[in-house]
């Protein structure tokens, strides 16, 4: 296996697995995965077929590693807030401005994700499920921490309100656009200080 330093480069300096990617991840956002034909994720990667089935070996293989960089991102970056020495609201509302931001500053991605399940096979659907429903918990656990210690409100259900975070965060993509009235870190904000209003007790 090749190492990261040892895979081809584009003009720009990009390994051809990026390169793959990224082409894959904006017609997939555009047209939708089943509309979306290897040869033209292939041109506008700038690399040839054999280059996509070297790396990838088809066309599922790139959707899943979407999902796959996605779930990592997210994981990596919830872990940290999570594992943070902060009080447990300042912990909660770093994670919950996270998951939005990151989601803004990815839109193809979340797009794609929020999409294309159905279009996995069986097994890469119930890994996804399980690294979802993995980070879901993580979040969740710090909102039932906020509970026991009585900084939030036990009205409503921890799982209700991780659902209502997270749907808000899913719909960024159909409607957010760069260069709009808010800016990323502004609606972040705004999402994150629901979520703690909500839970005050």
């Amino acid at each position: 296996m090749t190492s990261p330093a040892d895979r081809p480069r584009d003009t720009a300096g990009r390994p051809v697995p990026e390169r793959l990617l990224a082409a894959a991840t904006r017609l997939f956002a555009d047209r939708g995965y089943d509309r979306t034909s290897v040869q033209e994720i292939v041109e506008a990667a700038g690399v040839t077929k054999g280059a996509l089935y070297h790396y990838f070996g088809s066309k599922d293989e790139l959707l899943h590693e979407i999902y796959g960089r996605v779930l990592r991102l997210r994981q990596e970056r919830l872990d940290a807030f999570a594992d943070a020495d902060a009080p447990v609201e300042r912990r909660l509302r770093d994670a919950a401005a996270d998951v939005a931001l990151t989601t803004i500053e990815n839109l193809d991605d979340a797009a794609v994700f929020f999409c294309s399940m159905h279009q996995l096979g069986e097994e890469k659907r119930k890994w996804v499920r399980t690294e979802r429903r993995r980070y879901h918990e993580r979040f969740r656990a710090l909102v039932e921490e906020g509970q026991r210690a009585g900084v939030f409100s036990t009205a409503v259900p921890a799982d209700l309100v991780v659902d209502h975070h997270f749907g808000s965060v899913h719909h960024l993509s159909a409607w957010y656009r760069p260069g709009g009235r808010l800016g990323p870190r502004q609606v972040a904000d705004h999402l994150a200080d629901l979520l703690l209003r909500a839970l005050r007790p």
